[in-house]
Formats: structure tokens, C-alpha cells, sequence
């Protein structure tokens, strides 16, 4: 029950294990062609999709130096260790991030980041860390997000890593030009597969304004698309063909009905772990379905009570980080996350609370077991 790497169906796994295959083939082209097509259905756009070998960060830092040159404004609301990365990471390549900060599990009133277009009518772009992974924070206003950077006329970039599969994110609909996630989080498939959405105006910039960079540099992966239906650089198979199935099933499950039952499980976290006496990280307007963060309580110590948790009933939890290293917990309620999976973390937690010798409401279980009925 992490935030990723997320639990892998034996589905996926046992994609892994299809021959490796020339990666200059026709046999590779085809695969290449259905993982994109599939890409494109879940990311909602009919815009170009690159697939990078790398983790998250990877794609998130390809999405800055393709973009933002020495002097380019960007604007990203500041609320937690990943967006505070992002906006380093632009300052780092020339660029000048303008910080829109709130607290951590809070987010930034929507008006504050209009109010930083209006004071710098030459920003470039709007990064925005959807959901916080450090603290189990969600941006409830993206679709917003779009029409102020349409109104402005900057770019909109998306660090979606954490969330996408697991909550509604329209790229096209919400006017984003840059949309980026990770294959281990709410997708549910191995870690090293990083899916890139870019409209046709960023890649026409893009291919204007060559980045001189290599590895991450997108007019490659555009040309080698184009040309010849292939990667750049050899790509990580066994892992194409993990993502290829781990896209299958969320194909056949459907969008709508898998984000609804992540919000059903994230629902029943929220109620049944608050009924234990714990309270949520996040602000109620801005929790995240797919990262449950709860504060310790006075007195829960945070590697006793996650060690019992994984000692005594095999399951794994996070901690927090930075600022929030032992007081607050995260749950990973994303991917494959069902009832299962929802009620044995639930229970482990009230047995390892008791065992701990801190007092624990048992109707948290039958107040879980109603939210899940429809599960």
C-alpha cells in the first residue's frame, strides 16, 4: 500500500517474460504503435505520445528542458516536496520559477496564481504538480488551470505522476499542452515506463526551438515516431510489454468505473481512519484519492508502528519526508487498490493502534465495510 511502486496484477508480470525482440522490427513498430494508441485513449488527447525509459522525474525534467529557455517566467503553485523539486529544477536550467506557495496540504487560492499572471504578463508556461505526492494533496481547479493559461497564452504542463488513472484528467478538455505520469503509480504496472502527452503547438515550439540536450530531447522521439514508428535510443521491452497489458486493463475496465472506485476506496480510508481518531494531513478540499496521508497521533511513534504494520500483518505503508518525517503516514490507495485491499490495511491499522496500546473506535471496520458495499 505504497505510493508506488503500487501492487502489479500477475497479468502485467507475466507480460514480462515475452522474447526480447529487435527494437529496429517490424514486430517492435506494431507494439510500439498499440502502446501508443492505448496511451493516447487514457491520457483522453489525440496529441503526440513519447514514451521515455526513466521514472517520473525523468519525464518531468524532459517536459522543462524541451520547454523553458534561460529567462522564461513560469509559474507553479508550491505546496509540497515534489512541486518545490519542480520549481528548483526550472531555476537550475535558467529558467525563473514564480513560487505560489501554501501550505503543505493546502493549495494556493486559484486567485493568487491569476493574480502572478496579471503581475508578469510575459510568463512562459504554468507547471502544476496535480497530486503531492509527500503530503496526499490533489489540485481540485486544473480544468481551471487551462483556461487562465489559455487567457494568458502560456504553456500548461501537467506533472500528473501520481494520479493519473486513479482521478479524472481530460488532457485535451482541459487544454493541457503537457501531460506527464509514471507507469508504477495509479496505473499499475512495473516502475520505468514514463508517458509524455504534447499538443501540436508545443511540438511545433519545441521543433523550433531545439533543446541541446540528448537522451530527453522530444524532437528525437517526434522524428523517430514519424519516420520510423521507433524509439531514439533502445527502450526497456520486458517493460513496453508490462505497460502494454497493464493498459489493457484499464482499457477494460473503463475510465469512468476505475476512477469511481477510487474514490470509493479513498472515501472509505477518510471515513474509517478518521473514526479511529486520526486526522487527515490535507485540507477536505484538497485530499487526495489516490495518497491517504493521516498525522500521527501524540505519542504513535512512526518506525514502531509502520514495522508492526509490516512485521506482523504484510502490509506496507509509507512515512512522510522532509519536514514531515515521522509525523504523518501515507497510504497508496491507487491501481489495483480494491475492497481487499482497502479493508485489510484498515483492519491491520486498528490491530497495530491496539497493539500499540492506543485507544481505537472498532466501528472504523463497519464503517469501511459500508462505503465498499458497492465495490
Amino acid at each position: 500500500m505504497l505510493p508506488g511502486p503500487t501492487n502489479v496484477p500477475n497479468r502485467v508480470m507475466n507480460a514480462m517474460l515475452a522474447p526480447i525482440i529487435n527494437h529496429r522490427s517490424e514486430d517492435f513498430r506494431i507494439l510500439y504503435k498499440r502502446i501508443i494508441e492505448k496511451t493516447q485513449k487514457v491520457f483522453e488527447t489525440n496529441g503526440d505520445i513519447i514514451l521515455l525509459t526513466t521514472s517520473g522525474t525523468g519525464a518531468v525534467e524532459a517536459s522543462v528542458v524541451n520547454l523553458i529557455k534561460k529567462g522564461d517566467k513560469a509559474i507553479i503553485p508550491v505546496n509540497g516536496e515534489f512541486s518545490t523539486r519542480l520549481a528548483d529544477l526550472i531555476d537550475s536550467w535558467g529558467g525563473t520559477a514564480i513560487r505560489i506557495t501554501a501550505p503543505f496540504g493546502e493549495n494556493p487560492p486559484i486567485e493568487k496564481i491569476e493574480e502572478a499572471f496579471e503581475a508578469n504578463k510575459d510568463v512562459k508556461a504554468l507547471y502544476a504538480v496535480y497530486n503531492e505526492t509527500s503530503t496526499g494533496t490533489t489540485i481540485r481547479y486544473m480544468d481551471k488551470l487551462g483556461n487562465l493559461c489559455g487567457k494568458y497564452g502560456s504553456f500548461y504542463i501537467a506533472d500528473a505522476v501520481s494520479i493519473l488513472g486513479g482521478d479524472e484528467l481530460p488532457v485535451d478538455k482541459w487544454n493541457i499542452d503537457i501531460c506527464i505520469t509514471a507507469s508504477q503509480k495509479a496505473l499499475a504496472a512495473p516502475p520505468g515506463v514514463s508517458p509524455i502527452s504534447i499538443n501540436e503547438r508545443t511540438k511545433k515550439y519545441m521543433k523550433s526551438n531545439v533543446s541541446p540536450i540528448l537522451y530527453l530531447n522530444l524532437n528525437r522521439y517526434f522524428k523517430y515516431y514519424l519516420e520510423h514508428t521507433e524509439t531514439p535510443f533502445t527502450p526497456a521491452l520486458p517493460l513496453y510489454y508490462a505497460f502494454d497489458e497493464a493498459l489493457n486493463l484499464v482499457l477494460e475496465e473503463g475510465m469512468s468505473k476505475r476512477i469511481e472506485r477510487h474514490r470509493i476506496c479513498a472515501d472509505a480510508f477518510y471515513s474509517s481512519l478518521s473514526t479511529l481518531g486520526l486526522t487527515p494531513f490535507a485540507k477536505e478540499d484538497a485530499r487526495s484519492n489516490v495518497i491517504i496521508a493521516f498525522n500521527y497521533l501524540d505519542g504513535m511513534d512512526d518506525k514502531k508502528f509502520r514495522t508492526l504494520l509490516s512485521e506482523e500483518f504484510k502490509v506496507l505503508i509509507a512515512g512522510g519526508f522532509g519536514n514531515l518525517k515521522g509525523k504523518v503516514f501515507r497510504i497508496g490507495s491507487m491501481g489495483e487498490v480494491t475492497r481487499y485491499h482497502v479493508m485489510r490495511t484498515i483492519s491491520s491499522i486498528y490491530s497495530a493502534m491496539k497493539m500499540l496500546g492506543i485507544d481505537a473506535n472498532e466501528k472504523a471496520l463497519s464503517i469501511a465495510e459500508e462505503k465498499l458495499q458497492n465495490l
